[in-house]
């Protein structure tokens, strides 16, 4: 008959997990990758992964860990990145804290007069002189 172990928890979110509970993770799930279902093999590169992300709300605890294939997890962690900044992006819009892009409406800039450069003469308007009659 085995022992039981207490369910191990971090102190907080960046706190290491410890050797033994790796291996305690990779025994429960038979050496098996929670992400493709492929069996971890000698000489593969794995990591323990958050079954429920950390940033969506998951908890560093023994239960919601899994062994996951490296490169299976490095894209599970770049789709969980992405969805939470779309839930903060909508989350924050409806509540009013960021403004929405729309362009601020304003009246035009006068134009202005022509300007005169080398490649183009300036020309000079005839003055008129009226003389009265008379």
């Amino acid at each position: 008959m085995s022992r039981s172990v207490v369910e191990w928890q971090g102190k907080d979110d960046d706190a290491a997990i410890p050797a033994r509970v790796r291996v305690r993770v990779f025994e429960r799930h038979g050496g098996i990758c929670h992400l493709s279902g492929r069996r971890i093999r000698a000489g593969d590169l794995w990591d323990v992964d958050h079954v429920v992300a950390l940033v969506n709300g998951g908890k560093h605890c023994e239960s919601n860990l899994a062994p996951a294939l490296r490169d299976k997890h490095r894209e599970k962690t770049a789709a969980d990145v992405a969805e939470k900044a779309a839930v903060y992006r909508v989350r924050a819009k409806h509540l009013g804290l960021k403004p929405s892009r729309q362009k601020i409406q304003s009246a035009p800039f006068r134009k202005s007069n022509p300007q005169h450069t080398a490649t183009r003469p300036i020309v000079r308007k005839a003055l008129r002189l009226e003389v009265p009659h008379g």
